[in-house]
Parts: structure tokens; sequence; C-alpha cells
């Protein structure tokens, strides 16, 4: 993997968890914890090298964007059930 890839990830990464950072200077709805902003980084971070290697290493079009589908699916359920506990798990937010 390049490390401009790796820089990138990284750098949109910080970019989408300033929104629920400045989004707590402005209300009371928002509330995350240090433990909410660890958790989202590993998940935003581990998704973005996941779907970087997928689109380097698949060479086929149609199962890149199966693959890359079904990631961006597995990620949205996990973060919904980490967020409001969506599937009643005892990992679940609220």
């Amino acid at each position: 993997m390049k490390k401009k890839s790796v820089i990138i990830i990284s750098i949109v990464v910080i970019l989408i968890l300033f929104i629920p950072l400045i989004g707590m200077q402005f209300t009371e709805n928002i509330r995350w914890g240090p433990m909410d902003f660890l958790v989202a980084a590993v998940l935003l971070f581990g998704t973005g090298l996941i779907l970087e290697v997928i689109v380097r290493k698949v060479n086929k079009t149609y199962y890149r964007i199966l693959i890359v589908t079904a990631i961006i699916v597995l990620f949205l359920l996990i973060w919904a059930e980490l967020a409001v506990g969506v599937f009643n798990t005892p990992l679940g937010g609220s």
C-alpha cells in the first residue's frame, strides 16, 4: 500500500471526526466521549484501508463493486448498531 493512500485515508478520517467535534460545541444533543472518537476512528480508518486494498487487488469491476458495496453496508450496520443499538446487542448505544 502506498504511503500517500494511508495519508489520504487519515486526513479523510480526521475531517469526518471533526463533524461531531464541532457539533458538540453548538448543541447538547451530540455527546461523544474519547472512547467514541477512538472507536469511530478505528472503524473509519479500518474500512478505508480495506476498501483501498480491495480497489487495488480485485481486477474485475463487477466483483470490485460487489465487494466494496458489501463492505460499506457492513460498515453502516456496525456504525448504526454502535450508535443506537439497532439489533439490540450488548454493544449497542443509547
